[in-house]
């Protein structure tokens, strides 16, 4: 395993339940780090926790909402009284429910807006302020393929995925003189348990593989890899990036034409 220096450093993990979040807090508890789980399943915090823990791992959960502003605030307070300065933070609570533009409602198109950008701006905003009271600290956005395209049946979480590129730019303009970076990964068509109910092997190759230019899938891993790189001091010139971990998939889309 790649050696990210987190070790004793406290990463604090929105949506660290399930998907590319609880990749993330594995990865960053197996190279050291004190994770705090953030999630708004309260039994897959328990059950993450019980397993961190297992491991040896220091490592606590919270069950929060993240689009509750007042609740993120007590969180962030409790997490640096029990597990230490947090250093580095992971955004990465979303959803996404796929539906046509003119048959959603005006309160779907918010409900993921919500979770989506507000909820990360609310976790911005927290744990932005107690980093930059020490001067240091690194903010991670999970973003998407889909923050730099459009996307059928999702208008309102490509809006929402767009924000969070605005979002974070702008997050390390403000933060960068106060020794805090900003960055988003922007993650390709990840092999995860949503996926696999919506797709068989079939529909896979059919529909994602022959546009990837790595003819794979990404793991929840890839994606926590290139999260914990920069968290970690290796990146300690880079913000205001968006990094896709895609496999090629953004590169460019001129090779889906057949030129003749």
């Amino acid at each position: 395993m790649v050696n990210f220096g987190l070790d004793g450093r406290t990463v604090l993990v929105t949506g660290g339940a399930s998907g590319i979040g609880r990749a993330t807090v594995r990865l960053a508890a197996a190279g050291g780090a004190c994770v705090a789980v953030l999630d708004a399943d309260a039994d897959a915090v328990a059950r993450t926790i019980d397993e961190l823990q297992a491991g040896g791992a220091i490592a606590a959960g919270y069950p929060v909402d993240v689009c509750e502003e007042k609740e993120i605030v007590a969180v962030v307070a409790r997490v640096e009284e029990e597990l230490g300065p947090i250093h580095g933070v992971v955004a990465a609570a979303g959803i996404s429910r796929p539906k046509r533009a003119v048959s959603m409602t005006s309160r779907e198109f918010a409900d993921v807006i919500d979770v989506n950008l507000v909820g990360m701006f609310t976790t911005a905003a927290a744990t932005g302020a107690v980093m930059l009271e020490r001067g240091r600290g690194s903010f991670v956005a999970i973003g998407s393929t889909d923050s730099l395209g459009g996307h059928v049946d999702r208008t309102h979480y490509v809006a929402s995925k767009h924000g969070v590129v605005g979002l974070v730019k702008s997050l390390a303009l403000e933060w960068g003189p106060g020794g805090v970076r900003a960055n988003v990964v922007a993650p390709g068509v990840v092999d995860t348990a949503l996926l696999r109910t919506i797709h068989d092997d079939d529909s896979i190759a059919r529909n994602f593989l022959g546009k990837i230019p790595m003819p794979r899938l990404a793991t929840p891993e890839d994606q926590a890899s290139a999260v914990l790189f920069l968290l970690s001091d290796a990146a300690s010139y880079i913000s205001g990036a968006v990094l896709p971990v895609d496999g090629g998939l953004t590169a460019g889309y001129f090779n889906t034409f057949t030129v003749s």
